[in-house]
């Protein structure tokens, strides 16, 4: 009889995506790549992709965004399941909506699972400049 025990190399990513999955089943990630300055946070590109199963982690996933030809900073990614993963035009209408939420306010991030580049979980907060 074997047991497994949680991989000690796995990211915050890594555990967030297998507990979305047990918890969800498939779903629909909708991510926003952006860009971390010294006060701002500003969304670079965004996409969409269907997680079916928790074979992926955080390595395929920054090898998935070079190919983007952004310097991103992090990524914050946005369940959503309808009963399943979305349609292709369900998920490019809710990604547009998103991109408009996020441009009036940053803050919007928190609402999803944001990452830096190493897959560890961030959170944007709200600064006043001097």
């Amino acid at each position: 009889m074997s047991t497994s025990s949680p991989n000690p190399q796995a990211t915050d990513f890594d555990r967030w995506l297998a507990q979305e999955f047990a918890q969800a089943g498939a779903f629909t990630a909708l991510i926003v790549l952006v860009s971390i300055g010294d006060a701002k946070v500003l969304p670079l590109c965004s996409t969409y992709l269907n997680v079916i199963g928790t074979e992926t982690d955080w390595n395929e996933i920054v090898v998935l965004f070079a190919g983007s030809g952004q310097e991103w900073d992090g990524a914050s990614f946005f369940p959503v399941t309808d009963g399943g993963p979305l349609d292709n035009p369900t998920a490019r209408l809710r990604l547009r909506a998103l991109e408009a939420r996020i441009d009036q306010s940053p803050l919007v991030l928190n609402e999803g699972h944001f990452f830096d580049k190493w897959g560890r979980r961030l959170k944007v907060e709200e600064t006043e400049l001097q």
